[in-house]
């Protein structure tokens, strides 16, 4: 493993929570519903998943809109997905809304970025794309804030 590697360590707490750590030393509770003897301490490993891959397709838009030297004033990334209803139940439909902030942005660039995120730098949605038809809309605000 060269320098592209990535290292994780779960370890089981009880029941079915466990503490998550990365590599880079960071650290989070997981764990599962009630009903799957969990006590709900923290995310579930697959919303950790899909939301590892909004964190991965905002952190690119913000960084290209940035480059292109857009007034980027806030960015919110939304997702609605769907699982298959048997095992393995994975991710069958993503849908990302993008809310983004800014003055007088240009909407072909953020577009762009969108897509760039979509088609080319986002190694997570594009792993998820394997199984997951995923759809994308944009909704630009002029001001501060894309709180809604």
């Amino acid at each position: 493993m060269g320098d592209s590697a990535m290292k994780a360590r779960v370890k089981w707490i009880e029941g079915v929570s466990f503490v998550a750590e990365a590599g880079s030393g960071h650290a989070v509770v997981i764990d599962g519903a009630p009903e799957h003897g969990g006590r709900n301490l923290g995310m579930r490993p697959m919303e950790m998943v899909l939301t590892g891959a909004v964190a991965c397709t905002a952190f690119d838009v913000v960084a290209i809109l940035r480059k292109a030297r857009q007034s980027l004033a806030d960015c919110v990334v939304t997702a609605a997905a769907e699982r298959a209803p048997e095992e393995p139940k994975v991710f069958t439909r993503i849908h990302l809304v993008y809310t983004i902030a800014g003055r007088g942005l240009d909407r072909r660039q953020v577009e762009r970025a969108v897509k760039l995120s979509k088609e080319k730098y986002c190694s997570a949605t594009l792993m998820l794309a394997k199984t997951a038809e995923i759809t994308f809309e944009v909704v630009i605000v002029d001001g501060d804030s894309a709180a809604g």
